[in-house]
């Protein structure tokens, strides 16, 4: 493999509005509705030319959202700001900002569907 593991991830989600409006409201920005009329999905600010991964939100009908192992850690400059947003934006804060040593820093909370995230910073 010559590149990172991971180019694209979905978090599936019960209430696509409520679920958008909570990922803006922690991460300050804007979602973009993706064209598939019959699966609807929302993604994350990307740009191509750029290192790391995007994703979106995913609606999907055979897939509960909230039962999944995986956890997708947001990219922050200090995972503290957007860690003090998730409980007023309707999700809960599962741990606040820790050391995680030379890797620098992360919060782990869950959105309103209870999907797992995770928020890291280098400070």
């Amino acid at each position: 493999m010559s590149a990172n593991a991971i180019n694209w991830f979905e978090i599936y989600v019960q209430d696509m509005d409520r679920a958008r409006q909570f990922y803006e409201a922690v991460l300050g920005v804007e979602l973009r509705q993706l064209g598939n009329p019959d699966l609807p999905m929302w993604a994350f600010p990307q740009d191509f030319d750029s290192h790391g991964a995007s994703g979106a939100l995913v609606h999907h009908p055979e897939k509960p959202a909230g039962v999944n192992s995986t956890v997708v850690y947001f990219n922050c400059d200090d995972c503290a700001t957007e860690a003090a947003r998730v409980d007023a934006a309707g999700g809960a804060l599962e741990r606040e900002k820790m050391s995680i040593g030379e890797y620098g820093f992360v919060a782990i909370a869950k959105d309103p569907d209870g999907n797992l995230f995770g928020l890291h910073s280098n400070q």
